[in-house]
């Protein structure tokens, strides 16, 4: 395995007794060193020409299990009102002062949450994609199981070794970029983990040498070691590094402006390294706290844990497509959660583990302004173990036509090992 875990700062010298352990253990620990060595500076990355541009795929996870009930309101199903008295979004209201606290119409019987009014026009403007009824298989309630089968794109299979983003990066047409694949975050998603380099990290700007004697050595280490795995990991790692760098010296100025907070701060982040022409060509972030068992919505539709947290997510999604201005015609965002929740509330206010759920697909040349996927009802004959919205999309089919349509990778039986994704039209 070549995925490369973690990106951080390098402050110290290293215990040249202790060499062999040190290597082995950074081959699973990236480490940012601050300034190139003379090798790399005559490297392809190094120079200041840009990379050719790329497709570009970004998945977005919502760690906990989001509610797709509540976020994509299907507010022309009567039993949705019936098994939530207290936490349904209100029917759409418009023209009156109740407006801003119900769904909000996309399509005669599906409306977003008013939190995600950022998104509207996108939708209207047909760049905006949904898909109801969606998710995997795979029948777990476990967030940790579900996470793992999504991020591996083998439901109901724990052994596979790698993830579906790595399989997924077409073969690469001579060097490929070091910053090829990438999360934000503090330890590689498994989505990303498998034999071609990946990277994560969690600022751009974390990468600052404090001891030169102590980065040379660093390097020295893993030029000189005679393991080709551990001299090609060094490889990358500095190269990486170099990129990095070369994007630290322009202060990055938006063209729109991202909420506060680390979902925000990933997808600027994102934007920037794609503007900087680096090489990217698959991205992964995640935002979490959807786990709502109590206390879901507030007294109000627009307050409340999920409001505020839809909110963070809508704007960040928003301000990332009017970042990206005329670039998002070579990009593709797609989100996803582990499972959905209960049809029917809780005593609690809240949800419990469901099953099927709703994923967005923005940007490129999705066709949007619509809701893809057959809807099962929400009788209590229609739900699945007559408790939960019942699946009837496969998350791979939306991923796989990605993986094809955008990404250009035709080999989706390497990606999605045993399945054969069936395109829905999105792109």
């Amino acid at each position: 395995m070549r995925s490369v875990l973690a990106m951080g700062r390098f402050n110290g010298m290293f215990d040249m007794t202790n060499r062999r352990i040190f290597l082995r253990n950074s081959a699973l620990a990236m480490v940012g060193v601050g300034s190139a060595p003379l090798w790399l500076k005559r490297a392809l990355y190094a120079s200041d020409a840009p990379l050719p541009r790329k497709k570009i795929l970004v998945a977005i996870f919502q760690r906990g299990a989001a509610d797709g009930l509540n976020i994509v309101v299907p507010h022309g199903e009567k039993a949705y009102y019936a098994l939530r008295p207290t936490i349904a979004v209100p029917r759409p209201a418009t023209g009156s002062d109740k407006a801003s606290e119900s769904a909000i119409d996309l399509d005669g019987f599906f409306g977003l949450h008013p939190s995600l009014a950022s998104l509207v026009p996108l939708f209207a403007d047909g760049h905006l994609a949904v898909v109801d009824a969606v998710g995997s298989p795979d029948p777990t309630r476990s967030h940790f199981d579900a996470q793992d089968y999504m991020e591996s794109g083998t439901p109901g299979f724990k052994a596979t070794s790698d993830g579906w983003m790595n399989r997924a990066l077409p073969q690469a047409v001579g060097k490929a970029s070091p910053l090829r694949a990438l999360s934000l975050g503090a330890v590689l998603p498994r989505a990303m983990r498998g034999e071609r380099p990946a990277i994560a990290l969690q600022n751009i700007n974390d990468f600052q040498v404090r001891n030169s004697q102590a980065a040379k050595a660093f390097e020295q280490l893993y030029t000189e070691t005679g393991d080709a795995a551990l001299n090609a990991t060094g490889r990358e790692t500095f190269e990486a590094v170099s990129l990095l760098q070369a994007v630290q010296k322009t202060p990055y100025q938006p063209a729109a402006e991202y909420p506060r907070g680390r979902f925000g701060d990933s997808l600027r982040q994102i934007a920037q390294l794609i503007k900087a022409d680096v090489g990217l060509e698959v991205a992964f972030a995640d935002i979490g706290g959807w786990d709502h068992h109590v206390n879901e919505l507030g007294q109000r539709a627009s307050e409340g844990q999920l409001a505020n947290l839809l909110r963070e997510y809508g704007q960040a999604l928003s301000a990332f497509w009017r970042d990206m201005g005329d670039r998002m015609a070579d990009v593709v965002v797609v989100t996803m959660s582990e499972f959905g929740r209960t049809a029917q509330e809780n005593g609690n206010r809240g949800t419990d583990h469901g099953h099927a759920n709703c994923m967005f697909v923005l940007g490129g040349q999705v066709k949007g302004g619509k809701v893809y996927g057959q809807w099962p009802g929400l009788e209590k004959e229609q739900l699945y173990e007559n408790r939960d919205l019942a699946l009837t999309t496969d998350f791979r089919d939306v991923l796989g036509e990605l993986v094809a349509r955008h990404l250009g990778n035709p080999t989706l039986r390497g990606v999605f090992p045993g399945y054969d994704p069936k395109f829905l039209g999105l792109v």
